[in-house]
């Protein structure tokens, strides 16, 4: 199966894209401001400090993923419902999980960026997805950045009386 968040890349290399995506959540955070952060931009929709705290949870899942996926051979990725891991989020302040989202994103950019062509070749399988490789799991990581800041954005281009 292609991976559904390739689109959100828009040919751009995957590392750069993940290397950029913790100065961009800062910036565009600041545009949004302390006072729109927690508004939702309709019903049933995250607010700025969810998709934040989003982000953060999904960069911890991404680092075990590309972890197991290097330790292990043919290594099954764990699904998990991101509206599940959303419960607590009331508890989590917009700087606290930009701060945790780039702290483990510099991590996993340390390893991801010391990878080896046989290493991004890794086969996992993901059961809702198929079969990939390490590689696409590091674009997704960029996909998924690419589509949650155009979020964020959408969020800030309205004003604060969004």
């Amino acid at each position: 199966m292609l991976n559904p968040y390739a689109a959100f890349v828009h040919g751009r290399e995957p590392l750069a894209v993940i290397a950029e995506t913790p100065a961009a959540i800062d910036h565009v955070l600041t545009a949004i401001g302390p006072t729109a952060v927690d508004r939702s931009p309709a019903p049933g929709k995250w607010s700025p400090r969810e998709i934040v705290a989003h982000l953060a949870d999904t960069e911890l899942v991404f680092a075990v993923r590309i972890r197991h996926a290097l330790a292990e051979p043919a290594h099954v990725i764990q699904p998990f419902d991101q509206d599940d891991w959303a419960r607590p989020y009331a508890a989590y302040d917009a700087p606290t999980a930009a701060a945790t989202f780039a702290a483990v994103r510099r991590w996993n950019l340390a390893l991801i960026s010391h990878l080896t062509a046989a290493d991004l070749a890794r086969p996992v399988t993901h059961p809702e997805r198929g079969t990939m490789t390490l590689g696409t799991i590091v674009e997704t990581m960029a996909g998924h950045d690419g589509n949650h800041l155009r979020q964020l954005e959408a969020i800030a281009a309205r004003g604060p009386s969004a």
